[in-house]
């Protein structure tokens, strides 16, 4: 009888290994974030968390500053990524307007909505945070855009639905930042129910032809 060769699984190259590395530290950076803050977010705990020596943190990264701003552009890219990932989930809708508010809703879910404000408060006194974050976020909102014109097909051109948009988002983001003092998931989204209530009365008055009739 004839065996069978299993071959040997392919050895990764010190390339891949590196990369590997660079990733468990940037998300146990995030972790840290949701967890403890950026103050509490301290270079051996991050190793701590990557499971990694503090020696194998600071070949990648060789400082609290280096890390963090290198965590901005990996987070920015996991934010884009569940916007697509998120819009995934919404199927066929009758009312566009309202799958919008949703989603804009569920996207800003979650840990890594957290950590991006722990970033975004840190870069207000701190220049090179402030000039990373800078760079990133307008791909996030766009990314999140994208997506919106995905449930309003063609309405994005104009920019009166544009900004609409990102008026959502700033109020959005508003409700949730203030929910941090006093954390109540039930008490935001019903707030953010009642705003959006009074966002879809401005785009019935300002954008025409946006929410669909009765």
């Amino acid at each position: 009888m004839t065996r069978s060769v299993v071959p040997k699984p392919q050895r990764r190259t010190q390339e891949q290994r590196s990369s590997e590395m660079r990733v468990r530290l940037l998300d146990a950076t995030v972790d840290c974030l949701v967890e403890y803050g950026y103050a509490g977010t301290t270079t051996p705990r991050v190793a701590e968390r990557a499971g990694v020596t503090r020696g194998a943190q600071v070949h990648h990264f060789g400082s609290k500053n280096d890390l963090v701003v290198a965590a901005i552009s990996h987070l920015a890219q996991r934010r884009t990524e569940a916007a697509i990932q998120e819009l995934g989930r919404v199927g066929s809708v009758d009312d566009p307007l309202g799958a919008a508010l949703d989603f804009m809703w569920e996207l800003h879910q979650g840990p890594l909505f957290i950590a991006a404000m722990e970033l975004w408060v840190a870069g207000r006194t701190d220049p090179v945070l402030a000039a990373a974050l800078e760079k990133v976020e307008p791909f996030v909102n766009n990314a999140v855009l994208m997506a919106v014109s995905q449930l309003v097909p063609d309405e994005m051109q104009r920019k009166e639905v544009r900004d609409f948009a990102y008026t959502a988002m700033d109020t959005l983001r508003g409700i949730l930042v203030s929910n941090f003092v006093s954390p109540d998931p039930d008490r935001a989204h019903r707030r953010w129910l009642r705003a959006s209530s009074h966002l879809r009365r401005a785009a019935a008055a300002a954008l025409p032809g946006l929410i669909p009739p009765d």
